[in-house]
């Protein structure tokens, strides 16, 4: 690597796709590890994360360090050819430490301590759990930082801690003083003349606890703020450590899939490698649309490839029932994922443990051992990522649609006093992208103050708060001839969740053809809102048309009849109601062809999703019976070193990866 260049994914997987995922051999006698190694190598396995939950056998008391154990592994790795993602411990403190230190531990909004146990029980703000994660990270890289079989570091793991302790509540007022700068501006900020609330000495704040009533929104918005950021520094401390150490060699930390507590946009700027668990439901008829989502939206994060850092070779242990992947979904799933941007496909975990809270939770050896379905589906499934990882890692895939999402909307729109509970913005950016996905259209993600200019269509599910850079973006990629499509609710507030004049941004209004939005109207559960040629869920709205506006769909009947449900002027639309599924479908793939958008490939079967990566295109079958796709030319079938001619038979769950 060129000397100042930041460590990449690619530093990693050196034209690999990194094939394996969680190991935990403390959990096991010495004897199975080589065992261990023997099946791994059987199954093309390249990488193993060690050390994710060990810091209890690393420090079994305070001070005190064991590491003959992960020496002996970290030998043996290399031996065999397998590269090493040394996590840091620091997600699960020992007992000890608990024990000894009550200030290292969370305390929830009531006011009651967290013990260990579990795990994640530490309090993000704590200056002491700080001391003790930074020295044994010291330790970890000044042993390791050389060894050869070193990869990746990864910090932590899935950050998702809440702390609202009096430490917490102590670094919140600082956090809000910098952000502030005085007591009038966050009053002014939090709305405080509103019940009473001003204050007049920073002592007075205090983390947003139970309330007799409604909490104050934006004290609540700037504590979800506060709580991704003390996570980032919890993170960044540590990354810092190790980076000082070894500053060619990648660091990452995963990320739980569209998780509210944390602004991973924020967050992908300070990694090197941007990694996700993923685990969509084996039941769900739109597990494969959840997982593409949470792909996009990794991949647009990391702005190239990813690291598809968990997932489940079988059934999870956490859902009320808890199905098996049906024979090949877990390959179907994991070409999916490298479709769609992964150069790592790993699993949590490599064997399915005996004892402890995930007994039931699958490996890529389950306890069916070597034999068993879901180690021959892994085994197979290594052998065809080899097959493929020269001509894949490292390729970019090019996109002309951009679905807009942001947490700090997302965070505000939440607060308890709004205006509807059936409206939850996760379900109404999934119904987007589901529309998009169902339409053969691939998509990126981005931030609403991002460049668009690269994007024919830009899609904006639901923004209820924008900052005016982000209108001001928004009102610019319109002028320069882009096409946007928004959803309700979006620009109602700004960014301190301060209602805009007339109930959404005046520029927002004129740049849709609105003159006045007179009332939003909520839909009950289950009601549906009478439409010109399809029916509205969950929303509706009094909209009046302004004169160059044009009302593509109107409401029938009722108190909204003939007012606009869907309203465009020139290339900007807006849909005051959330169409039924196949009607948003067609709505939006209308649009985007009037755009120029085109799917992969025409004429495509159900169930069958087409994407190009690189010169690379993928086709993946998410049914059950056989379907014979349209592919004109001649191409060369990596999976299978076929040669195939105008078209391509899949069978049920099966897949192509095809080269011109």
């Amino acid at each position: 690597m060129a000397a100042g260049k930041t460590p990449s994914l690619g530093d990693a997987t050196r034209g690999r796709i990194l094939f394996g995922g969680d190991y935990n051999p403390e959990q096991w006698p010495e004897e199975t590890w080589r065992e261990d190694v023997r099946l791994m190598k059987a199954a093309g396995v390249n990488s193993v994360t060690l050390g994710v939950f060990s810091w209890a056998k690393l420090e079994p008391r305070q001070g005190e360090r064991d590491f003959g154990w992960l020496d002996r592994l970290m030998d043996l790795m290399h031996e065999n050819g397998i590269g090493v993602v040394l996590a840091t411990p620091t997600s699960s403190p020992p007992p000890w430490m608990g024990h000894l230190h009550p200030d290292t531990l969370p305390v929830t909004e009531d006011g009651r301590t967290e013990y260990w146990g579990g795990r994640q029980h530490f309090s993000h703000s704590s200056a002491t759990y700080r001391r003790y994660a930074a020295a044994i990270t010291e330790d970890l890289a000044a042993r390791y930082g050389g060894h050869p079989a070193l990869t990746l570091w990864h910090i932590n793991n899935e950050y998702c801690t809440y702390d609202w302790s009096d430490e917490a509540a102590a670094r919140f007022r600082g956090w809000l003083q910098q952000r502030y700068g005085t007591l009038d501006a966050l009053n002014s900020a939090w709305g405080t003349a509103f019940w009473s609330q001003g204050y007049g000495d920073w002592a007075e704040i205090h983390t947003p606890r139970n309330a007799h009533y409604m909490k104050n929104p934006t004290q609540v918005l700037d504590f979800k703020r506060f709580t991704s950021d003390m996570l980032l520094e919890c993170y960044t401390a540590e990354r810092d450590i190790v980076r000082r150490v070894t500053p060619h060699t990648p660091v990452t930390s995963n990320f739980m899939p569209l998780w509210v507590g944390q602004d991973a946009w924020r967050w992908a700027e300070e990694e090197d490698v941007v990694s996700v668990d993923l685990y969509p439901d084996p039941r769900d008829p739109l597990g494969a649309q959840q997982g593409a989502l949470v792909q996009d939206m990794t991949r647009s994060q990391a702005r190239g490839p990813w690291m598809l850092m968990e997932q489940a070779a079988g059934p999870v242990n956490w859902r009320g029932v808890n199905h098996p992947k049906p024979r090949g979904l877990n390959r179907l799933w994991s070409l999916q994922a490298v479709a769609r941007g992964a150069d790592a496909v790993c699993y949590f975990q490599w064997r399915q443990s005996r004892q402890g809270a995930e007994k039931f939770h699958s490996g890529m050896v389950s306890h069916a051992g070597e034999e068993g379905r879901t180690y021959q589906e892994v085994k197979q499934l290594g052998a065809e990522l080899a097959a493929i990882s020269a001509q894949v890692t490292g390729s970019h895939t090019a996109n002309d649609i951009a679905v807009l999402h942001d947490w700090h909307a997302w965070w505000a729109g939440a607060q308890d006093g709004r205006l509807s509970r059936e409206v939850d913005y996760p379900d109404v950016l999934r119904a987007w992208h589901r529309a998009l996905w169902e339409a053969h259209l691939t998509t990126d993600f981005a931030h609403p103050e991002h460049d668009l200019t690269a994007y024919k269509v830009v899609v904006v599910p639901q923004l209820y708060a924008l900052t005016d850079t982000a209108i001001d973006n928004l009102l610019t990629y319109v002028r320069q001839g882009g096409t946007l499509v928004s959803g309700f609710l979006t620009g109602v507030a700004d960014q301190d969740d301060r209602v805009r004049p007339g109930g959404m941004d005046a520029r927002l209004r004129e740049l849709f053809g609105i003159r006045t939005l007179h009332e939003w109207w909520p839909l009950d559960a289950g009601e549906r809102a009478e439409c010109e040629g399809f029916r509205g869920t969950l929303w509706s709205e009094e909209i009046e048309q302004a004169e160059d506006g044009t009302t593509e769909t109107a409401y029938k009947g009722g108190e909204l009849d003939g007012l606009p449900a869907v309203l465009r002027k020139e290339r900007a639309w807006y849909l005051s109601t959330l169409p039924e599924p196949d009607a948003l479908r067609g709505l939006l793939a209308r649009i985007a062809a009037d755009a120029g958008v085109r799917p992969a490939l025409d004429a495509l079967p159900d169930q069958v999703e087409a994407v190009r990566r690189g010169d690379l295109l993928f086709l993946l079958h998410h049914g059950r019976e056989s379907v014979t796709v349209t592919v004109p030319g001649t191409h060369h079938d990596l999976l299978t070193g076929r040669t195939v001619t105008d078209e391509v038979v899949l069978g049920r769950y099966g897949a192509a990866v095809l080269r011109p």
